[in-house]
């Protein structure tokens, strides 16, 4: 869902103005009025803010926490959108570590959430993001007061900020407050504008790459392959480009037309060399970058540079020179995510004005997203297939794609090869197939390898004849296996377990209108006539798969039960306090996170100093070098909970989510029940790609305490329990009567387990 709202707030906050940099006390004055919502408006909308969609945010004048005013955002489940924000931006000219973003909601009836949001955009959108999603504010609640802390990047040159409101329902805000590092921007000095690069001066490719080719020979991609693997290497190695001295994007379109002409790999290289010594001489460096193999845990791979069988001696030799002279620490078009560690990816276009097709700028994208895997990727040695072999098999699917449509699918085609959760073409989902703007209302999950109904979409009408429990078998005279086997080459995900999860969300999926389906019950085989209907994301199955009702509750004297889709942090004692009599302590993860509980609850769990996680982190002077860093540990805090733990997880189980149930399991005797969760954990580094693409990749290597990984295998369950169709059938949860026995032993009499474990 993250990923989902990163894409649509980059459309909303693309369409608001930037404001002129102010001086001082104009800022302060244009700030404190809008902030404080004191300032008359003359519309319906608070003044000084943007936003929409019309007619579901306005001033109000009732609903306030302290003057006389407040922004109010209302939903129907005719307004237009998933979802409503007001939104307000300024300049960053200013520096400094820290953004807090804070203010005052109240909610009323809202069905999906409520939060403040920021977005720190450079010459790439979404240099950093933050929002409160992961909170789960929604319902009814009092006035209170909420924060949002993201790091300042030091190339963003704009902040976007406000509040929005998802699902239906109403939301006030108040007496919201913008700092950085603890004080107002207008008291912060205004900082010394950024020097102009090569990318603010060079136009020469604005109205497309010039480069017009409709077919490419075995020899012409060879070269092709040459050429992006070096354009890769010298963006993250040659001074000129890591000093930002030169448009790099551009540079791969001056060259292109010499390694197309080329007839043979020694006349392609040779032009390479040429242009490279085009770039200047390469100056000895002082001091010279050096890579510290003591706590590598992935090496460049750059080997290849001193093929000279394939290279040639001369570009060879040119590769090497660049490769020992490095600067340290030197890069423009990457940095390192403050406190964090991922990569932030500066200085990347979306050139989202080019006409497709248009064989260089889809070119460009397939050697951006390769080389950015390549060198900042900490997860790039996973792929079932050889990376280098990839770049060869795509350069004429995405290059030569016909249409922007083809574009786009065969880009998501290349994203799949990665098996990263959390990369896709995440504002382009609507070409994945199952095409269409309408489904057929029913939740869809891979049950025993076969697609279920093992729910209905929260807004519609169920389906006359279909049952829960029932199997799809076709769809539209299309056998139901034939259907996923066309689609999975186009759903990127870490693992079989998150691939199917996706495509169960979609199955249904197509145009509006009559529908057939057939479907399998116990025995009968039945084909049935529906209509699919018109749906918006937040009709269908959240993604949970865990209890209705409350974060927590007692099944039993002895059985505590707590499920994180819900959960508070400043709850986690009173959580522990309440399951303190009881033997077993289930904490239900096949859900995400509604707050982040790893430490606030983790440390609860254990009753001494406990390593659960280690990262590893690249090298701005080592470009594809990844180092371990030291082991993060729970430390034991009260009340602590004696009795048993049980975590329960499934392919629902994603990022943060996996990332709590490996802190959980570090607790003494813990037990994880469940299936294999999604595979996809470490903070997300976005960048753009040509055509006003968005992607993501994981940005962190997440590792047990033994270097034992976590990505693309997931938290693999201690205690192996799936959903059987007969169990859905009869509206069981067979993971939850697992984790029952675990705690209550195998003598307590099944009907008495399946009946804690019902809703």
């Amino acid at each position: 869902m993250f990923r989902a709202l990163l894409a649509l707030m980059c459309l909303v906050v693309s369409c608001c103005a930037q404001e002129n940099k102010p001086d001082r006390s104009a800022l302060r004055a244009n700030l404190e009025s809008a902030l404080s919502f004191e300032a008359p408006s003359s519309g319906d909308a608070p003044s000084g803010w943007g936003g929409g969609p019309p007619g579901t945010i306005f001033a109000d004048n009732k609903v306030v926490h302290g003057g006389h005013g407040s922004a109010r955002i209302e939903r129907s489940s005719t307004s237009p959108s998933d979802f409503s924000t007001v939104t307000k931006s300024t300049p960053i000219d200013f520096s400094g570590k820290t953004v807090t973003f804070s203010g005052y909601l109240r909610t009323e009836d809202v069905t999906g959430f409520v939060g403040l949001w920021a977005r720190e955009d450079g010459e790439t959108p979404a240099l950093a993001f933050d929002k409160m999603q992961s909170r789960q504010l929604k319902g009814t609640t009092d006035r209170a007061r909420y924060s949002i802390e993201p790091p300042l990047v030091p190339d963003a040159r704009n902040l976007f900020f406000g509040v929005l409101v998802s699902g239906t329902g109403k939301a006030w805000v108040d007496d919201l407050e913008l700092l950085v590092d603890g004080k107002p921007i207008w008291e912060l000095p205004q900082a010394k504008a950024s020097e102009a690069t090569a990318i603010d001066h060079d136009h020469q490719f604005d109205s497309g790459s010039g480069v017009v080719i409709s077919q490419l020979s075995p020899a012409q991609v060879d070269n092709l392959v040459t050429l992006g693997r070096i354009w890769g290497f010298l963006k993250y190695h040659h001074p000129k480009i890591t000093g930002g001295e030169r448009h790099w994007d551009y540079d791969l379109f001056r060259i292109l037309p010499a390694i197309l002409a080329a007839s043979d790999r020694t006349s392609a290289n040779a032009a390479l060399v040429h242009w490279m010594d085009g770039l200047g001489p390469v100056s000895p460096c002082s001091p010279c970058a050096t890579l510290d193999a003591s706590d590598l845990s992935v090496r460049p791979d750059l080997d290849w540079i001193a093929d000279e069988t394939a290279l040639g001696a001369e570009l060879s030799q040119r590769l090497r020179v660049i490769r020992e002279n490095r600067a340290p620490n030197r890069q423009f078009y990457v940095s390192m995510a403050p406190n964090i560690g991922n990569p932030v990816f500066n200085h990347e276009l979306g050139y989202e004005q080019v006409k497709l097709p248009d064989f260089g700028f889809q070119l460009l994208a397939l050697y951006r997203f390769w080389n950015i895997v390549e060198y900042w990727s900490p997860d790039r040695e996973l792929p079932d297939e050889n990376w280098s072999r990839v770049l060869g098999d795509f350069i004429p699917r995405i290059a030569l794609a016909k249409d922007g449509d083809s574009y786009k699918r065969e880009v998501m085609a290349l994203i799949a090869k990665l098996n990263d959760g959390h990369a896709n073409l995440w504002n382009a989902l609507n070409v994945r197939p199952p095409v269409g703007q309408c489904q057929i209302p029913v939740n869809v999950r891979f049950i025993e390898n076969v697609p279920v109904v093992i729910g209905f979409a929260a807004a519609q009408d169920p389906p006359a004849g279909l049952k829960i429990g029932d199997v799809i078998t076709e769809l539209d005279g299309v056998p139901a296996h034939q259907l996923v086997e066309t689609w999975l080459p186009l759903y990127a995900a870490s693992n079989d377990a998150a691939r199917m999860r996706d495509i169960g969300r979609y199955f249904t999926r197509g145009e509006c209108g009559d529908a057939n389906i057939g479907i399998l019950r116990q025995n009968s085989e039945l084909n049935l006539s529906v209509k699919r209907v018109a749906t918006s994301v937040k009709d269908f199955d959240p993604g949970t798969h865990d209890l209705p009702g409350p974060a927590f509750r007692l099944l039993s004297k002895d059985v505590a039960y707590l499920k994180l889709s819900a959960v508070k942090e400043a709850d986690a004692p009173h959580y522990v306090e309440q399951a303190a009599s009881t033997r077993g302590f289930i904490i239900d993860i096949r859900n995400y996170p509604s707050s982040f509980v790893v430490f606030a609850l983790g440390q609860l769990l254990v009753g001494a100093e406990t390593p659960f996680v280690r990262f590893t982190a690249g090298d701005l002077s080592n470009p594809g070098a990844f180092h371990w860093e030291a082991p993060l540990s729970l430390s034991p805090q009260k009340p602590h909970y004696q009795g048993k733990v049980i975590v329960l997880v499934d392919e629902t189980s994603m990022s943060q989510a996996e990332y709590t149930a490996l802190a959980f399991r570090s607790a003494p005797g813990a037990v994880v029940v469940g299936s294999t969760t999604s595979g996809a954990d470490g903070n997300v580094s976005p960048f753009p790609l040509p055509g006003g693409l968005r992607t993501t990749i994981s940005g962190l290597g997440v590792f047990y305490p033994d270097k034992k990984p976590t990505q693309r295998i997931g938290i693999v369950p201690d205690v192996a329990v799936r959903p059987t169709i007969a169990g859905i059938r009869d509206g069981r949860d067979e993971v939850l009567e697992a984790a029952l026995r675990q705690i209550l032993g195998s003598s307590v009499p099944a009907e008495e387990i399946e009946k804690l474990a019902k809703p």
